[in-house]
C-alpha cells in the first residue's frame, strides 16, 4: 500500500510559510499525476498546487485558511486506488453524514488543566478551541468576535475560516476582545502596521495572504535599501517600426512581440556590462550575481507577483517573447511552479500599461535595483536636424525609472546603466531579432 505525502512548497527565497487557499479536490477524490489539488497563497505567488503522483486523496491535514511552514505534509495520496480512504484530520468542510463500518470510539479522556492568568483553570480542550489561524484571528479582531463564542468544527474544537464566517453572517452580536498587541509586543523585526478606526458604513476586510505580505515586504524594502530613483526618456520610434514589421513574423512563430520584449533583451545585455545592478548585499559584502535572471511584476485581481526569466542573457528575442506570455499568462491562471518565482536578480515593473507616465517603484528584496516603465505613446519631441535646425515631431516616447540601492550603485552606476540602456533601446538593430 503505497502512500504519498503532498508537502508545502517554498514559493520563493527567503518565504518559510503558506497559507491553503481553497482545497480543490475532497477527501476520497482520484487525482491524476500533475493535476492541481489545490491553491496556496504567499508573499510571492497565488499558486495551484498539482499533485505529486496518481492516486486518490486520502487524507488532508491542513484545512483552508491555515497557514504552515514550508515543507509540511499537507495532505496524503493514496496510491493504490482500492485501498480504504482514511478520514481527514481536520476536514476543510462538515462531510455527509454517512453508515459507520464500525461502532464509533469511545471518546479519549478528559486533557489536563492548565492554570490561567488569573490563578483559575483552563483546560486543554479550551486551549484547543481558542487555536485558530492567523486569518481566523484576524477576522475575529476586525469584526469584534470572541473565538471562544464559536462552536469550532476543527480538530479539538478548533475554530475554522468557515466556522467564523458562518457565525459573523448569521447576525451574532460582537462580544468584547482582548486588544490587540501592541508594537512592543511584537516579535524582533516584526513590520507593525498601525491601525485606525473604522466609521459607520466602512467595509472592513482583512488582507489576504499575498497582501499581507507584499505589505511588509514593501515596508522592508524600504527600510533595508537605501532608495535613489533616476529617470530616463526613451524614444522608442525606430523600435515601433521594427515591431510592426515583424510582429506578424513572431505571431507565425507562437510568440507576441511586445516592447517588453525589446526592454528584457536590453536590460539583460546591459546587466553583463554594469554587474553591480545585478547584485546583492549580504551583510559587510556584496554578491555579483552570475545568472541574469529578470523578474517581471504582473498584476493580478489578488495581488501581484513576479516570476523570473531565468538566464534571459542567454535567450534570443524569439526565446524571451515567448516566455514573457507564457509567464504572464500562467500568473493569472495560478499554474506558476515554486522555482519560475525564486531567484531573481532585476525586476521589470510596467505601470505604464495602465496609462500611468512613471513610477518610482519599491526595491524587490534582496536585488539591489528596479525598473519602472511609463505608458510607451506618441508624444510631441524636438529634434536637432543635420543643418542645425530645430523642429518638433511626433515620436514614440516613454519614461523610464530607475530605483537603486544607494549603499552599493552609486549614482554614476546608475545613470551609466541607464545612459547605455537608452543608447542601445533608441539604436535597436533590427538584425537582433
Amino acid at each position: 500500500m503505497a502512500r504519498v505525502d503532498v508537502i508545502m512548497p517554498q514559493m520563493g527565497e527567503s518565504i518559510a510559510e503558506g497559507t491553503v487557499s481553497r482545497w480543490l479536490k475532497s477527501v476520497g477524490d482520484a487525482v491524476k499525476r500533475d493535476e492541481p489539488i489545490l491553491e496556496i497563497s504567499t508573499d510571492k505567488v497565488d499558486a495551484e498546487i498539482p499533485s505529486p503522483a496518481e492516486g486518490v486523496l486520502a487524507e488532508i491535514k491542513v484545512p483552508e485558511g491555515e497557514t504552515v511552514e514550508v515543507q509540511t505534509v499537507i495532505a496524503v495520496l493514496e496510491t493504490d486506488k482500492d485501498a480504504a480512504v482514511s478520514a481527514p484530520s481536520e476536514p476543510v468542510a462538515a462531510p455527509e453524514p454517512v453508515a459507520a463500518p464500525e461502532p464509533v470510539a469511545a471518546p479519549d479522556a478528559p486533557a489536563p488543566a492548565a492554570p490561567r492568568g488569573d490563578g483559575t483553570v483552563e483546560t486543554a480542550e479550551e486551549r484547543l478551541r481558542q487555536r485558530s489561524t492567523p486569518l481566523v484571528r484576524k477576522i475575529a479582531a476586525e469584526h469584534r468576535v470572541d473565538i471562544t463564542q464559536i462552536h469550532g468544527t476543527g480538530h479539538g474544537g478548533r475554530v475554522t475560516k468557515k466556522d467564523i464566517l458562518a457565525f459573523i453572517e448569521s447576525g451574532a452580536p460582537p462580544a468584547p476582545v482582548a486588544p490587540p498587541a501592541t508594537p512592543a509586543a511584537a516579535p524582533a523585526g516584526a513590520v507593525v502596521h498601525p491601525t485606525v478606526e473604522a466609521w459607520p458604513g466602512d467595509r472592513v476586510e482583512p488582507m489576504s495572504k499575498i497582501r499581507k505580505l507584499t505589505a511588509d515586504h514593501m515596508v522592508m524594502s524600504r527600510r533595508t535599501s537605501a532608495h535613489v530613483t533616476s529617470f530616463y526618456e526613451i524614444d522608442f520610434t525606430g523600435i515601433a517600426r521594427i515591431r510592426q514589421a515583424k510582429k506578424q513574423e513572431f505571431q507565425d512563430r507562437g510568440a507576441k512581440l511586445t516592447y517588453m520584449a525589446f526592454i528584457v533583451k536590453a536590460v539583460a545585455d546591459n546587466l553583463q556590462k554594469h554587474p553591480v545592478l545585478n547584485a546583492s548585499v549580504s551583510g559587510d559584502a556584496i554578491v555579483y550575481r552570475k545568472a541574469i535572471n529578470i523578474g517581471m511584476a504582473v498584476a493580478l485581481d489578488w495581488g501581484l507577483i513576479v516570476p523570473v526569466i531565468r538566464d534571459a542573457d542567454d535567450l534570443s528575442m524569439l526565446g524571451i517573447a515567448k516566455s514573457i506570455v507564457d509567464l504572464a499568462d500562467r500568473a493569472r491562471t495560478k499554474r506558476l511552479n515554486p522555482d519560475e518565482v525564486q531567484q531573481g536578480t532585476f525586476t521589470i515593473t510596467n505601470p505604464g500599461v495602465f496609462g500611468s507616465y512613471i513610477g518610482t517603484p519599491i526595491i524587490n528584496q534582496p536585488q539591489v535595483a528596479i525598473l519602472g516603465v511609463g505608458a510607451i505613446e506618441k508624444r510631441p519631441k524636438i529634434l536637432t536636424l543635420d543643418d542645425g535646425q530645430d523642429v518638433i515631431a511626433i515620436r514614440t516616447m516613454s519614461m523610464f525609472s530607475l530605483s537603486y540601492d544607494h549603499r552599493v550603485v552609486d549614482g554614476a552606476d546608475g545613470d551609466r546603466f541607464m545612459a547605455d540602456l537608452k543608447r542601445d533601446l533608441e539604436n535597436f538593430p533590427e538584425g537582433a531579432l
